[in-house]
């Protein structure tokens, strides 16, 4: 699995209750605590931070916007 850059846009893999996240729920990383360790900051539409925790990358999908060119 490729590393998780910082400010990469990610999707919530497993709920979370203890944080009060449902997978699904989309969040930026804005830091990098370990290899495979990421602080993912989750916000509303009006940029509210309501969640800053820490997660592995295995709790995490990495979402792109554009089109990903892979060499064949």
């Amino acid at each position: 699995m490729p590393e998780i850059e910082l400010y990469s846009v990610v999707a919530l893999l497993e709920d979370l209750p203890e944080h009060g996240l449902v997978r699904g729920q989309v969040g930026t990383v804005v830091e990098s605590w370990a290899p495979g360790v990421y602080e993912v900051e989750f916000s509303d539409d009006q940029g509210r931070t309501y969640a800053m925790v820490a997660l592995k990358a295995g709790q995490l999908m990495r979402l792109h916007h554009e089109p990903v060119h892979q060499a064949a």
